[in-house]
Order: structure tokens, then sequence, then C-alpha cells
């Protein structure tokens, strides 16, 4: 170290210390950072010496020195870290109880946050983050992605609708007459139990009916006012709609142009295999009820909003006679219960040497449904921010799709935990299709017959083209639809937040959508007192739907890049397995670890060696199965 440095070193010591006396008397750190850089300038300045910190309200074309800027950053961040916690421990705990007292609480911590970050966002205006370094910029950047209205009442209004519509969706059953009494039946578990298991069309009309009427009429206008009062939020930060203040986290110019372009290399394998499930259903309901040339009528498809198909596997299986993939016999037989799924997906993690969960997992979490009290059932994964405090929540039932469901909802945590020493602004995934994508990356692999012999859920399964096809398909069947699905409901998203899709139009324009994209119909005819887009979570909530859709994307480029780090080189790669390879969880730690620190391209090449989404690994994952299609169809007629 030379002469010059100890000298700037002893300055900066003695001023600092200068200053804590001043801090320990005023609230005001930013006046504190002021003469911080004051004091040092002052001595170094004149010496040249290179401890000296221009002044750039004075000096060139910044108008407030980085330094102040760097100090302020530190803490926002620390502020917003601790105000959201408030938050979040309020929305918790009306997710896992929800009554009036705990929506009021969830409303006004919400309220509160949001209001501190209208004000640190004025303050930030004094800034111009543009002549500062990348990751000053950043940090700013990540700040203006605001969608709050300025207006106290505008606020608190929003706050209220948005409150109400979760409700709404959370508490929505499904009634009819059961053995002379009314039955209720909430989404989760029962209704969706119905959509998974039975094969009686009225019975599933019904249920796609019920909890769509208890739901949708009564929202409609709440939302309607809800994209109001979003849009204005969202025009006082600078964005044009909200639609644009949802796409601007995924960093992706024209969003939805880039992903109908990787949906139209995708779109061919969907229409495959839309013309071979239509054409087993057709076989099983009757061709009066299912056209083997048009649509497929919404609620046949094992899922409520026929976003996944896998639990009409056993209808559409290509070789039934093959052993069923299926381990929730397994599971139920073997005593597995809840608790002990989760154990087993932590296993799957920690043998590629990533965390074990923390103890305020096990303690805190919600992971089967209260038999008290009404609750959110919807998986969700939560970072409390603060001691490792992570926990999720959902009403865990023992069979296979709630398998793979844990990996997906441990990726999330896995995630909160590898990332939580970065600063509150980057503690998010590098966009929020990569924090989808984690867990589902794992899931590729424990979900696979290999994985799932060697944890002992899979006994008889033969090594077969058969019995690879008969996987590949129950893969399909809950990927493929879901990348139409995202992309059509993001689709209507940006249409009404643009004003092209106007309230009086909501229904007939998603019928239109869901008809162009997937293929489907609904059940009976539809109209404008109807409110269909409102049966699904994320729409309700206010989610971009495009986070799942590169999810769906990127997930098979991650699997590809682990693949060839646990040293699979050859075989196909829906074989492969990346249980227990630790290069594999070291490459994916050192993404995990950047958190949001740095623009996706950065953490794709960091993951991947490339700095693009691509559809070549899913589309190779699939090739078997697309070439199997295309002869099983050769007599079918293809789209709708």
């Amino acid at each position: 170290m030379n002469r010059e440095w100890v000298v700037c070193l002893v300055v900066c010591v003695l001023v600092v210390e200068a200053v804590k006396q001043k801090s320990s008397v005023t609230e005001d750190r930013s006046s504190v950072a002021e003469d911080m850089v004051k004091a040092v300038n002052t001595f170094c300045c004149p010496r040249r010496l290179r401890c000296c910190i221009p002044d750039k309200r004075v000096v060139g074309d910044k108008s407030v020195d980085e330094t102040e800027a760097r100090v302020w950053l530190r803490q926002y961040n620390e502020g917003l870290r601790n105000r959201t916690i408030s938050t979040t421990e309020a929305s918790w705990a009306h997710s896992t109880n929800m009554k009036p007292t705990t929506a009021a609480a969830a409303i006004q911590a919400q309220n509160q946050l949001k209001e501190w970050a209208l004000k640190k966002r004025k303050e930030a205006k004094r800034f111009t983050p543009a002549t500062y370094s990348e990751d000053l910029r950043r940090q700013f950047w990540l700040i203006s992605l605001d969608g709050t209205p300025e207006d106290a009442n505008e606020l608190r209004q929003m706050s209220k609708l948005q409150n109400e519509i979760e409700s709404l969706y959370s508490t929505g059953k499904a009634c009819r007459e059961e053995n002379g009494n009314e039955a209720c039946h909430p989404l989760e578990p029962d209704l969706e139990h119905i959509f998974a298991t039975s094969r009686d069309y009225n019975e599933l009309q019904w249920a796609w009916l019920g909890f769509r009427d208890a739901v949708g009429p009564a929202m409609r206008e709440k939302f309607a006012r809800l994209v109001e009062l979003k849009n204005s939020g969202a025009q006082e930060h600078g964005f044009v709609n909200f639609w644009e203040r949802l796409e601007a986290p995924f960093e992706i110019e024209n969003l939805l142009d880039v992903a109908n372009d990787l949906w139209t290399e995708i779109r061919p394998l969907y229409i495959q295999l839309h013309a071979y499930i239509r054409r087993k259903l057709a076989t099983f309901y009757g061709e009066d009820k299912v056209s083997t040339t048009g649509p497929i009528p919404a609620h046949l498809l094992g899922n409520i909003w026929a976003k996944w198909w896998g639990n009409i596997y056993d209808l559409v299986a290509p070789y039934p006679d093959q052993p069923d993939m299926n381990v929730t016999s397994v599971l139920l037989q073997k005593g597995h219960d809840p608790l002990r799924m989760f154990k087993t997906a932590e296993e799957f993690f920690t043998s590629i040497g990533l965390r074990e969960l923390p103890e305020v997992f096990w303690e805190k979490s919600m992971i089967v449904r209260p038999k008290d009290r009404e609750v959110s059932c919807h998986p969700t994964s939560w970072d409390f921010y603060h001691h490792s405090d992570v926990r999720v929540k959902m009403c865990t039932e023992v069979n296979h799709e709630f398998l793979g469901t844990i990996h997906h909802e441990l990726g999330h945590i896995q995630y909160f935990l590898q990332y939580e020493d970065q600063p509150m602004l980057y503690r998010d995934g590098a966009n929020p299709g990569f924090h989808e994508a984690v867990g589902d990356t794992v899931a590729l692999s424990a979900m696979t017959p290999a994985h799932l012999r060697t944890v002992g859920l899979l006994e008889d399964w033969p090594d077969t083209p058969e019995s690879d096809i008969n996987f590949l398909l129950r893969v399909a069947l809950d990927k493929i639809p879901a990348l139409a699905m995202h992309l059509m409901i993001d689709t209507w998203q940006s249409r009404v937040f643009s004003g092209k899709i106007t309230a009086d139009e909501y229904n007939r324009e998603w019928w239109k959508l869901r008809l162009e994209y997937q293929g489907l119909s609904p059940p009976v005819q539809r109209t404008e007192e109807d409110f269909d887009a409102g049966s699904k979570f994320h729409i309700v909530y206010g989610f971009a739907m495009t986070r799942y859709f590169v999810s769906y994307i990127v997930q098979f480029q991650f699997h590809e890049a682990l693949c060839r780090e646990a040293g699979y080189l050859q075989g196909p790669l829906h074989r492969c397995d990346i249980y227990g390879s630790s290069d594999a969880g070291e490459r994916l730690r050192e993404m995990l670890r950047m958190g949001n620190s740095q623009p996706w391209p950065e953490a794709m090449r960091t993951m991947t060696g490339e700095n693009k989404m691509a559809t070549s690994a899913i589309l190779e994952y699939f090739q078997p199965l697309m070439e199997w299609l295309k002869e099983q169809n050769k007599k079918e007629s293809l789209g709708w």
C-alpha cells in the first residue's frame, strides 16, 4: 500500500468517527452522508488525492453524488426489508386464517408499505441513475417498477377491491343437493378432486359451472374498476398501462411477440397432442359430446382450468397394458403423509448440495388444510426476509401430482435461501420465469421413472420404447397445454389493460382467445353476465402468466445444462436424473445466488452458457413423442 492510500485511509477513518457522533443524534442520514463527503473532500481534493469524491451536484452532469446515492440505497433496502417483513406476516395471517380482522390488518399493512414506497420513490427522483455505476442504475430501475396510485383514496380503494376479489376467489364454492341437504364444495380439495377422478360428463359440467358462477359474476365489476385503478397508478409512474408495468421485470422487449414466436415453434406438438386427446375423449364420451374435428369441451381435461391434462391419463394412455408410473397408490400403501412427501423432496435438493430446510420452515409452514378455519389453499412459497424464515402454504394431498408440486414449491424456497444475502431489491429471480423454473427443473429429474425407482416409489417399470412413450405423454399433458394457456391469458390481460378489450366484452374475448390458442370451448353457452377469467387465481391476484410460459421453456434448457454438468452426455434427455450430482448442484447454486442482481441473460449464461431463451431443449425432450403422435394422427383432422 503506497503512502497516498495510507493518507486516504487515515482520513476516511477519522471522518467516519466524526460522522458517527452526528448520526447518533440525528435521523437525517442523507445529511450525515453529505457531511462525510464534504469532510473527505475538504482534505483530499485540494491535494488531488484518490480519496477525493467530486461533488457531482456541481461538477459534471451528475445531479447528486454517487456515494450519496449508494448510502441512500443501502438505507432504502433496509427500510424495504423491515416493512416487507411486516406486510408479509400480515398477508400470511390472512391467507392462513381468512376472516374480516385478518383481511383488515393485511390491507393496512399493504397500504403502509405502498405509502412508504411512494414516498421513497419521490425521494429517488433527485438522483440521476444514468450517470451511476451499473449496480446503482439497476437498483434505481427496480425501484421505478411501481404501479401504485399516488392518490391516497385510490390506493385505499385499490387495496380494498383487491382483497375483496381475492376473498371471493378463495372462498368460492360449488353447491348441490346431496342426501337431501345442500352440500357446498370448495375448489381445493373438493372440486379439484372431482376433476381429477370423475368421468361423469354431467358432474364435471356441474363442477365447472358451479365454481365459475360462484366467483365470476360477483367480482366482474370490482375487477373492471381495479383495471382502471391499476392503469391509473401505472401511468402515474411512467407506464402506458398496467400491462406494461407487469411485463417490465422480464426485461424482454416486446415480451408477448417473443413468446408468440417461441410458441410458433412448439405449436405443432400441441396440435398433434390436441388431435390425439380429442379422439380418445370422443371415443370415451361419444362424438355427440366431443367432436373429432372441433374444439374440446373445456371441462373434460382433468383440471378445472384445462391447464394441466395429466389427470385424464387413464383415458388416453398410449399403451395401457404397460405399468403406470403414477405413484399415488404406492404413496398411500407405504404410509406417506404430507410431511414425509416434503422430506422426500427435500432430500433431492440436499443430494445435489443445496441447503437443508431451516427449522422455521417445519415450525411455521401450512402443509395441510386446517379444519377449523377458511384458508387460501393455492400452493405458494413465502419469503419473510429475515433469519432464513421461509414457508410453504398448501393443502397437500397424498398423490402423484402433489409430489411434483412439492418439488416445485421447494424450488422457490431454495431460491429464497440462496439469494438471502443480496440487497433487498435483488432478492428475487433473475426474471419472474426463472423463479418458477427452478423447482420444475429439479422435478424433471425427480419425477422420472428412474428416480422414483431409486427412492422406492416405483418398482415395476420396464425399460422399453412403449414405457418411454407412456412417460413422455404423461409429462407432455402437463407441460404443453399449460404453455398455450399461459400465453392465452396474458394476451387477454394485455388487451384488457390496453383497452383493446373493454369491460363489456371480457367474456366473449376470453373465449375467442381460448379457442384460438387452446382449441377449447365452454361446455355451455357463456354470456357477458359471466366472468370466466375470474376463475383463474393469477388473474385475480394480478400476476403475469408469462412467468410460467418463460419457466416452461427455460426449465428444459436448465435441465439440459445440469445433465451435461452431471456427466450425462449420451442418452435421451427425458431419462436424465441429476440426483446426487454436486457438480450440477454447484452450477444451479451459482445462478440462484445471483438473485436479480444482473439482467436475466447473464443468469442464463451462468446456468447454460447461452444468453437467450430457445425451444431446442424442450423439442428434443419430446421428439420421440412427436414422432409417435404423427403416426397415430395420420387419419385425424388436425386443428379445430
